[in-house]
């Protein structure tokens, strides 16, 4: 037999791999008929397509391999080759035409049971090639099957998968709205805390409130309660105004009796004041318009002073006692005494208050209207300036601030009785017969001249001068000090610090009485004079002896208007000296003059002590008339 069937076998064999993987059934012809074996059907392609699984044939599942899905996770399972060999064995027991043996790996074709067939064996090698085709046919339609489950497969997970894609843009599409939702609900969020922060607050406040309100209806009732107390108070105090209506008209009754009674008393009052006045005015016009106090400064060392005597029981005497040797030598020492009488005499121990007490009423009368003049006369450190200024101390204090303090303690009084008064204070130091303003606070170099004037109505006036108006101590006393910073002073035989000036204080004081229509004006004249002492005792040279000279004659000129007052002449040289020009007011008929003549005790100052004490008693027998007071 020739090969050329085998070779047809063979072709057809190639043909049917070709078709086989190309998933196109193309087997051959068979020769004869036979039954073909039961094709196993392969199990169908799991597909898991959003979490569900497809159901499984009831035949057991073969072993799987792992197939590429499309769109959507799928997982096919085909046939294996074991099974596809279990087929083919079955169905050459059943036919009993197909003779097979299985070979050994590495046997070669046409051996039966690991030996090779014969060359002459064709039909067995026909037979073999027919079980190897058939065999391929069996895979070739159990692929082909396959390859159409996997088609229809794959169309419905295509379908699946575009339903899937449009579900997939529905719920983008809802993811979108959801998201812009959630934004919104984002706003929301924060509103509703926001709301629920506010809530919480309120809640806080409503609480709050509560329990203001549980403790003002506690009040409410507390108050109610009140209410009702003073309602049974009112009626009460209603009838208790009736009453007190009633005595209040009584009462109005006598306030007007009482007014009548206090204007009636008022009258009295002034009245008494008038007579007061009157009476100390007669009192000063008894004691003299012109009186002379002396004052006798203590020994520096201490101790009482030997040529000095006062009497025990009369404090308006004064001895000078003196012991003079003989010229002649034949006879013994002799003592000569020389007594003055003044309206008062102080002595050593004298106190700055006690000195003050004998001039309290005289400075009254500046008040009443009076002019008043306190000047204070004697040689150099003789105590002139402590008698008028003093010290700091309340104590210590002289006469112009304790004038000063009894002047504005008694106008507060006077106020009550309805009198207003006004102060002007000026401080002028007469120094080589020129006027100085002592409240200057300027340059030096730019010093005003001054000049003193005399208006038609006797009025002493001074140009360029500082006038100050004053309301209380104090300003005069801050004004003292600086007019003791200004003064002239310089440094002699007979004291360190000598006053080399006339230092005049003038307070002027005017009064109204605007109820009872009356008026005052008066003028308080306090002046601390300059040293007394002769020349040749104050061994004054140059300036000094230029400033002796003018102090003198200006003392000098004092005991010639005063002498001339005493003797009532028709013409008084006022003019004769700046001192005297400027006091003339305070000199004259119309006022009171108080003359303090210091004097020390030091034995070396004897003569100028004498000379000093013989002026004074000159001054105090001068008889000036009687003063009246400035009223309108």
């Amino acid at each position: 037999m020739s090969r050329l069937p085998v070779s047809s076998n063979k072709r057809v064999l190639l043909v049917s791999s070709s078709s086989s993987e190309n998933g196109q059934d193309l087997a051959p012809a068979p020769k004869r008929v036979r039954k073909d074996p039961e094709p196993v059907v392969p199990h169908a392609a799991a597909t898991i397509i959003g979490g569900r699984r497809p159901p499984v044939a009831a035949t057991r599942a073969p072993t799987s391999r792992p197939v590429r899905g499309v769109g959507a996770a799928t997982v096919a399972a085909g046939p294996s080759r074991g099974v596809l060999k279990r087929s083919i064995a079955s169905t050459a027991a059943k036919g009993g035409n197909v003779k097979q043996t299985v070979a050994p790996a590495g046997a070669k074709p046409g051996v039966v049971g690991g030996t090779k067939r014969q060359a002459w064996d064709l039909k067995g090698k026909v037979s073999d090639m027919e079980g190897k085709i058939q065999n391929y046919q069996t895979k070739v339609k159990a692929t082909n099957q396959e390859n159409e489950m996997l088609r229809v497969t794959m169309v419905q997970s295509q379908s699946r998968v575009a339903e899937l894609e449009t579900n997939i843009a529905k719920q983008m599409s809802q993811i979108s709205e959801y998201e812009a939702e959630l934004q919104a609900l984002s706003g929301v969020r924060d509103e509703l805390e926001m709301v629920s922060s506010d809530k919480s607050t309120l809640e806080k406040e409503l609480s709050n409130l509560e329990s203001k309100y549980r403790v003002m209806e506690t009040l409410r009732d507390s108050q109610e309660t009140e209410l009702q107390t003073l309602k049974m108070k009112l009626s009460v105090q209603e009838s208790t105004l009736a009453r007190l209506q009633v005595t209040l008209r009584d009462t109005e009754e006598e306030a007007r009796s009482l007014k009548d009674t206090v204007v009636q008393q008022k009258d009295e009052l002034h009245a008494g004041e008038m007579e007061r006045r009157g009476l100390h005015n007669t009192i000063q016009e008894l004691k003299g318009n012109i009186r002379v106090f002396c004052r006798v400064r203590p020994l520096v060392e201490g101790g009482l002073s030997q040529h000095i005597q006062l009497a025990a029981s009369d404090n308006k005497m004064i001895t000078l006692a003196k012991t003079e040797e003989s010229h002649t030598g034949k006879t013994a020492d002799t003592h000569k005494n020389y007594n003055f009488s003044f309206d008062r005499v102080f002595g050593p121990q004298a106190s700055q208050q006690e000195v003050f007490d004998e001039i309290s009423l005289l400075v009254q009368s500046a008040l009443d209207g009076y002019n008043v003049c306190c000047f204070a006369y004697g040689q150099t450190g003789s105590g002139k300036t402590y008698t008028m200024e003093g010290d700091e101390f309340d104590v210590s204090r002289g006469v112009i601030p304790r004038a000063v303090k009894q002047i504005f303690r008694a106008a507060e009084k006077l106020e009550e009785q309805g009198w207003e008064f006004t102060f002007t204070a000026s401080f002028v130091e007469i120094y080589n017969e020129s006027l100085r303003d002592l409240l200057y606070s300027g340059k030096a170099s730019k010093r005003p001249e001054h000049e003193i004037r005399k208006s038609p109505n006797n009025t002493v006036t001074i140009t360029n001068l500082a006038y100050e108006r004053v309301c209380n101590e104090d300003q005069v006393l801050g004004l003292i000090m600086l007019a003791n910073q200004n003064r002239s002073t310089a440094q002699t035989a007979q004291n360190d610090r000598s006053s080399r000036s006339h230092s005049v204080f003038q307070l002027d004081i005017e009064g109204v009485n605007v109820g009872r229509d009356l008026k005052c004006k008066s003028t308080l004249c306090l002046v601390d004079l300059a040293g007394s002492e002769r020349m040749l005792k104050s061994q004054s040279q140059g300036e000094r002896f230029k400033e002796m000279t003018a102090i003198n004659g200006s003392l000098s000129n004092l005991g010639i208007v005063i002498t001339a007052l005493a003797n009532k002449e028709s013409f008084v040289p006022y003019r004769n000296s700046k001192l005297t020009y400027l006091l003339q007011g305070c000199l004259g008929g119309n006022s009171k003059t108080l003359m303090f003549v210091n004097i020390a005790p030091e034995s070396d100052s004897f003569g100028e002590t004498l000379n000093s004490l013989r002026f004074a008693s000159k001054v105090n027998d001068c008889v000036i008339g009687t003063a009246s007071a400035n009223k309108k």
